[in-house]
Parts: C-alpha cells; structure tokens; sequence
C-alpha cells in the first residue's frame, strides 16, 4: 500500500503472513506543557498504525528544538513524555535524530507490523455501513483558543486528555469484532475531510447527522468567538464541492466538522449486523463511541450529505 487512497501509512509485506506498517509525523506545539506535547506527538504518530489494524513496534523521534531560546529542560520533558506514552502502547522510542531549529517541533517515525490479510484501510465502505466515531471533535479550535489566551483550564484538559488517548483499545475492538469494511483516524483534514477520502476511494455516498458528532466542552462557544484554525478554513473551503448541507445547519458546525484534529478518534465504517456489538466492545474497553452516520448508497462522486439531526 502507498499513497494512492491518501491512506494513514504504507505497507509493505515482507512474508505471507506480516508485513510492516510505516508512517511518520510531527508538528510544532499545541499545548503548552511541554510533558504533555510529548505525549500527543507520540499518541498522534501511533495512531497511524492502529487506524491501519495494525500493531505497534517501535518509534523513532524527529525534533526541532531552539536550543539558544529555551532551555534543554523543556526537551527533556518532551521527550519524557513521548517516551512515556511509547511505554503505554508497549513499544520504546529506540532511536532519532534532534536538530538545532527556530521552534520547537516534535514527532515520531512509527513502525507496526500487521497480517498481510487483515490490513484495515480508509476504502472499502459498503452500502448500508454504520459510521462510527471514537472521539470528539474540536482540538484544532481549542488548541487555536490556548494559543490566543481564550481556553478555560477545562476546555484545555479536555483537549489534552483526548489527544493524549491512545487509539489502541478502539483498534483492538475492531479487530476483535470484525465487520469493518474501512476505517481511518481523522486528524488534519478534519471530519469532512478524512470522510471524503473514505467516499471518493470507497464509491459511495454517506449521510452524516451533525447533532450526532461528539465536540469537546466549550468548542462551540470558542468557535462563535472566532477561534478558527487556517487549516480549519481551509478544509470547509476543501470540500464544499461534495457535500450537501441541511439549509439549517448554521456555518459555524459546518466549520465545526471540518475542524483540523490533532490524534484524534477512529472514523469506521461497520456493516450494520455488527455495529451493536462493535458499540459494545468499544464501551467495554472504555472507549466512548458515537454512531454518526450511514452510507446510504453507491456513488461513483462520493457525495456527503449532512443532516442536522442527532
């Protein structure tokens, strides 16, 4: 597997029966604990492997770090905290590469390996499918709000207890229920976004119901002040082409699910005679889960169309 569906890694089969999952990312700071941006730089690259079916092996870190502006105290807390979340997942940080840079930047090179036949990719969704989330939406517009001083400590600790969450147990559920036809994470192109990869590569239409889709506390209100991400913008402007809107969904939840996340949930496409027992998998390992849509029927455009139902 390569680029061609935009999926969340390559593949490359080594035997019959495994084959590696690679993928790399990183980005400058979101929050600011330097502790917990290492958390979420290493639980954002994980995520990449898990969306894949996949299980982690190892990690390999890629910082930037000003070192005549900041002082080595605050790497090491960074880097002490991807550590701790490789830990969590089961894996070690074995290796990477540190340069001297204008900001700092973290990330991770992650390694998984997976069954040749059990790769779980962002196409494939049927007809009839359930959609399902894995968590809420809205790190993009509060991570803008903790830039310009407007988050309250809640809405901070909610975004910064998402992230952090690994997506491992919701994985584990999925391949444990089976019944998945797609599923990928969403991340920087948002809600929207990640689903129009999955229509247009799948060929099919999709009903979203927006009052369905979980946001983190506050997300709303900090978006009606204004605290909209560029890339957010961005990603609504992306996809109008291929999305049918309910006249009475106001613009700020249409901007809402194209907000660009930062390790955030599973978006899975399940055939409806497993969604209960996915649901209940899910829950059973702690994982909160949401049923926001269906696909309703093949389309050769991969057409969206969003309800303001819950």
């Amino acid at each position: 597997m390569g680029t061609e569906t935009s999926d969340d890694a390559a593949v490359i089969q080594l035997t019959e029966e495994l084959a590696l999952v690679l993928t790399v990312d990183y980005f400058t700071p979101i929050v600011d604990d330097p502790y917990a941006f290492g958390q979420i730089a290493a639980a954002n690259s994980l995520s990449d492997v898990y969306a894949m079916g996949g299980e982690p092996l190892a990690l390999l870190s890629i910082v930037g770090f000003p070192k005549d502006k900041l002082p080595f105290s605050i790497l090491s807390e960074i880097l002490r905290g991807g550590a701790d979340k490789a830990r969590e997942a089961g894996v070690s940080v074995v290796g990477g590469h540190t340069i001297d840079d204008a900001e700092p930047k973290c990330g991770y090179a992650a390694v998984g390996t997976v069954h040749p036949k059990r790769i779980l990719k962002n196409v494939g969704a049927r007809p009839g499918d359930r959609l399902l989330l894995t968590k809420p939406l809205g790190t993009g517009i509060i991570s803008t709000a903790i830039k310009r001083e407007k988050a309250s400590p809640e809405a901070i600790q909610a975004a910064v207890t998402t992230m952090a969450t690994l997506n491992r147990d919701a994985s584990l559920a999925v391949r444990e229920v089976g019944g998945v036809h797609a599923m990928t994470d969403v991340t920087g192109f948002g809600l929207l976004g990640h689903l129009r990869e999955m229509t247009a590569g799948s060929k099919v239409g999709v009903r979203l119901r927006a009052g369905a889709v979980p946001l983190l506390p506050q997300v709303r209100e900090l978006a009606l002040q204004g605290l909209i991400p560029g890339g957010t913008q961005r990603n609504y402007q992306a996809v109008q082409a291929w999305v049918r809107w309910d006249s009475s969904l106001a613009e700020v939840d249409r901007l809402i699910l194209s907000d660009a996340q930062t390790s955030g949930g599973l978006l899975i496409a399940v055939s409806s005679d497993r969604a209960g027992q996915l649901i209940e998998a899910l829950l059973a390992r702690g994982v909160q889960t949401s049923s926001i849509g269906e696909v309703i029927e093949e389309d050769p455009l991969g057409g969206i169309e969003v309800s303001n139902l819950g």
